[in-house]
């Protein structure tokens, strides 16, 4: 199934299907966090990247060379800065990072609206933890900063009744510019199961390279689940939704023939276009073998048991 797309949107503006068939996001990412996440130049929203002091590699990290930050944050897909690869870095500028909440609603025994310092805040130093790595036929190696998603989670006590977490990106065409062409339906929403949510590789990423969190990135703070295609990795986060049945995510929405909800990692399921079987890394001519569940079958393949995930894709 193609993508349809509406006819006040310029051919020049849709991502070429050469650099399309790259979507996913980013491959075998490495997370990195360290014990002093929440400093003062992390809180204080500088207009350009701060150091994160007390960073250091976690569980799940990888000693692959890491991608050279310019390509990390030059070459990006956010489509509310407009669907060229280097428009984020171009356009992300408008995105204003402080003040900046999340709310939390839902199937939860504490919603509410709560600042993104009010969030750090919660997190004893020793559990500020993070390591990783991430899949795509464009891939990188990225060192993320960060924290488990499960730390949040647990934080607002979802009821029974909560099985999944819809996530929500802001939706501000002024600030967004991209928002303002129906390339999708804005605002732009993801969703985890909650197994998948409460697993430790599951990442809320606000930084990378040890510095805080660019907003072509993501900023201020972000999803990354490094077992799955890129389109799952929601940025710049403003709401969590807990909620009893399978939530609608954007590109599921746009194309479900094409991007499912699971969107695990998985070389022997083709997408309809193309070959899902191998990856070309940044910076490298050859392309590699994809990894199931980007080589992170060992931690997650147990979330999956008796799914068919040809047809679960």
């Amino acid at each position: 199934m193609l993508i349809k797309r509406p006819p006040d949107v310029l051919p020049s503006e849709i991502t070429p299907e050469s650099v399309y068939r790259r979507r996913r996001d980013f491959l075998r990412t490495a997370a990195v966090a360290g014990a002093g996440l929440l400093l003062p130049g992390l809180l204080s929203a500088p207009a350009r990247a701060a150091k994160i002091e007390g960073v250091a590699p976690g569980p799940f990290g990888t000693d692959e060379e890491p991608t050279p930050y310019d390509a990390v944050t030059g070459y990006n897909n956010f489509y509310e800065f407009g669907t060229g690869k280097s428009d984020p870095a171009a356009n992300a500028h408008s995105l204003r990072t402080r003040p900046w909440s999340v709310a939390v609603e839902g199937e939860v025994a504490k919603p509410g609206v709560y600042d993104i310092e009010d969030i750090l805040k919660w997190f004893p130093l020793e559990e500020r933890i993070y390591r990783l790595r991430c899949v795509e036929a464009w891939s990188m190696v990225i060192p993320w900063v960060g924290f488990p998603l499960a730390f949040l989670v647990k934080r607002v006590e979802p009821t029974s009744r909560a099985k999944f977490i819809q996530f929500v990106t802001l939706h501000d065409p002024e600030q967004m510019p991209g928002q303002k062409r129906p390339v999708l339906q804005w605002p732009y929403v993801e969703g985890l199961r909650m197994d998948e949510a409460l697993h430790p590789l599951a990442l809320l990423a606000v930084g990378l390279y040890g510095e805080t969190l660019p907003n072509q990135n993501g900023a201020p703070i972000r999803l990354v689940v490094p077992w799955k295609y890129g389109f799952k990795s929601i940025k710049s986060i403003v709401g969590l939704r807990f909620v009893e049945g399978q939530p609608e995510t954007s590109w599921n929405r746009a194309a479900a023939g094409e991007y499912g909800f699971y969107a695990n990692v998985n070389p022997a399921v083709d997408h309809p276009r193309w070959s899902q079987a191998r990856e070309r890394r940044i910076g490298e001519f050859l392309k590699r073998d994809t990894l199931p569940f980007n080589g992170y079958a060992e931690q997650v393949a147990g979330l999956y048991g008796g799914m068919d995930l040809g047809k679960n894709f």
